[in-house]
């Protein structure tokens, strides 16, 4: 059984009238048990984009089973204007943008595909997922 956990930290000196030191961390588990570990993974990924894109797909859900999946996905662009939108579905709902350096991790029940659209040329996009056998 395979254990991976994930750790979030924030940190401020001036977000907030105090200093911010926000962290959490969580073990990635099976959507069926509290204890078995997710144990599938793509690896991590790249994919160059050489030109702007609009509702490119990037992870199929017929991949990937129902279940307490993971996805993890950066913008590896060097220029903050040249963002990455992430949608969900055949009606390319908008979840959120990444621009250059962001990055997101969420959890994906994999019965819809993600598709991006590219902002510019020369995006890299990294991603993986870590999905439930």
């Amino acid at each position: 059984m395979a254990t991976t956990n994930a750790t979030l930290t924030l940190t401020s000196a001036d977000l907030t009238g105090d200093a911010l030191s926000l962290s959490t961390t969580t073990t990635l588990t099976t959507s069926n048990s509290a204890t078995t570990g997710l144990d599938e993974t793509t690896g991590v990924a790249r994919k160059n984009f050489d030109s702007a894109v609009t509702n490119e797909s990037l992870i199929l859900a017929a991949d990937y089973g129902t279940g307490a999946n993971k996805i993890y996905i950066k913008n590896n662009s060097t220029t903050a204007s040249n963002s990455v939108q992430i949608e969900l579905g055949s009606s390319n709902l908008v979840l959120g943008k990444l621009y250059g350096g962001d990055w997101a991790f969420f959890p994906y029940e994999g019965t819809n595909d993600i598709d991006i659209t590219t902002s510019g040329s020369n995006v890299v996009v990294e991603y993986m997922v870590i999905y439930e056998s």
